[in-house]
């Protein structure tokens, strides 16, 4: 699809707030998130016959990623630049969230980097750019389409290919450390500056580049940097699936020499794991036909293997681990009187309230997790029997050496918070007594007097005993001035 843009873009671009998923975020809510279909992809891009804007050297090329959000494009992410090709294949991986039911909008922009003012300024020339949906790379697995240049004139020849694959659940990664001895020197003058290029095979033979190690210069005998690639981009999670690691002797010109190649698998690579190495020998295959007494081009040694298995919820709770829910209410004067309807702590008798509806919503899920169906109840903000002196960690259910409740939560802790509110006299939030609801000093006093509230785990049912107060007196009324009481 044609690009109706200039060729420059800004310094720096807004995060995407909602379709650029890329990054891991979780999408805002909305009104379909509960019937969102949520899947991880993963982009890999590659370049053909890219225009040379460079008058001496070739193009530098880097490809920036950008979402449509709400009208506008955003970018979310970047490649690295690749000196001097016209053909490159970045070792960048983008990851994107996929969601089937909604139109995920892309563009790809190519450029050419100069120097070290980076990608993104008025000195980088535009090599093409392209449109397309997250939908349409999914459904193809492999796109190719061409290269457009600002008002939809074509850039050549050039083309772009973005290969797609859905993240499988494990979602895993492995460190690897790789280092080589006695290589090839390929320059004339100097030692060869090597680096490593590890390829995946999939099933129809081709050829995925997972990652590109930082050149050594000048050494025969390179150490690379640690890194680290998800099992997923690695192997497919796949032990047996083979791998291809090539050894470069790098060219500013981007005509890299070759020094050799090995094939592994990462089941061979886990022998590496604790103080054992694994080494092969590089080999270059003209070489090995050509020359009678050629051993190798070199070895190259994997020194170390760290496999970090991140797992999932569910791998937690499939292993067993139990939930434990807690509930902390809130008693404080500041919810409301509760002989108000429009309290949170109001008990309708026909419907729950805020509080008991956020306790089953809740509750009735964790439960499930929870092996003894025991939920611990604490309350906060409220005068307590029986000196009713404000307390900020108390059980609901008035028994401090367990404050646990059964039967589940439209049981024990439905019943447990309706008995607290009959019995409590709320505080305000700063824990002063304050003038409360009911025009009492020294705060609201609830209609029912203070009363012995028994639990019954079972159901969460309780029996009020009303007790007369003996501080209470009947109230006479008032007598006309100038008459007094009889005795």
């Amino acid at each position: 699809m044609p690009l109706a843009h200039g060729a420059a873009c800004p310094p720096s671009r807004p995060a995407a707030p909602r379709h650029a998923a890329t990054m891991g975020e979780a999408p805002e809510p909305s009104s379909q998130a509960s019937l969102a279909v949520l899947s991880k992809v993963e982009l890999r891009v590659s370049c053909r016959h890219l225009l040379d804007r460079d008058t001496l050297n070739k193009s530098d090329p880097c490809v920036l990623l950008l979402v449509q959000s709400q009208g506008q494009w955003v970018e979310v992410d970047r490649s690295e630049v690749i000196k001097s090709n016209l053909n490159p294949v970045f070792a960048k991986i983008f990851t994107v969230d996929y969601y089937f039911e909604e139109v995920q909008k892309l563009r790809f922009e190519v450029y050419d980097s100069h120097g070290q003012a980076g990608v993104g300024t008025h000195d980088d020339d535009f090599l093409g750019g392209m449109e397309c949906t997250v939908g349409q790379i999914v459904a193809q697995k492999r796109v190719t389409k061409p290269l457009f240049l600002k008002y939809g004139k074509f850039a050549g020849k050039s083309t772009i290919t973005v290969i797609s694959e859905e993240i499988s659940g494990n979602n895993g990664y492995v460190e690897l450390a790789f280092r080589a001895k006695k290589l090839d020197d390929k320059d004339l003058f100097s030692k060869s500056d090597p680096f490593l290029e590890i390829y995946r095979i999939d099933d129809d033979s081709s050829e995925q580049l997972v990652y590109r190690t930082e050149v050594v210069k000048n050494n025969l005998s390179p150490i690379w940097e640690p890194f680290k690639v998800s099992l997923n981009s690695l192997c497919s999670c796949e032990e047996k699936r083979k791998l291809r690691c090539v050894v470069w002797d790098y060219d500013s010109r981007g005509k890299h020499d070759f020094i050799g190649e090995f094939f592994t698998t990462f089941e061979e690579m886990q022998k590496a794991m604790g103080e054992n190495k694994v080494q092969w020998e590089c080999m270059n295959p003209k070489y090995k036909i050509k020359k009678r007494n050629y051993k190798n081009s070199g070895v190259v040694v994997l020194l170390d293997l760290k496999i970090h298995r991140v797992y999932s919820f569910l791998d937690y709770i499939m292993g067993g681990c139990q939930i434990h829910f807690t509930v902390a209410i809130d008693f404080t004067a500041s919810n409301g009187d509760p002989r108000n309807s429009c309290s949170l702590h109001y008990i309708n008798p026909y419907q729950p309230n805020e509080y008991l509806k956020a306790l089953v919503a809740v509750g009735e899920i964790c439960q499930d997790y929870d092996s003894d169906k025991k939920f611990s109840a604490l309350g906060f903000g409220a005068r307590i029997p029986p000196k009713y002196e404000v307390s900020h960690d108390f059980a609901i259910n008035f028994n401090p050496d367990n404050d646990e409740c059964e039967g589940g939560p439209r049981g024990g802790r439905r019943g447990a918070h309706q008995g607290g509110i009959a019995i409590l006299h709320p505080a305000d939030p700063d824990g002063r007594r304050g003038d409360g609801h009911g025009g009492h000093a020294g705060g609201h006093r609830p209609r029912l007097l203070p009363a012995h509230v028994h639990h019954h785990r079972g159901g969460g049912q309780r029996r009020l005993h009303r007790h007369a107060d003996p501080g209470r007196r009947r109230r006479r009324p008032a007598l006309p001035p100038g008459r007094a009481r009889a005795a």
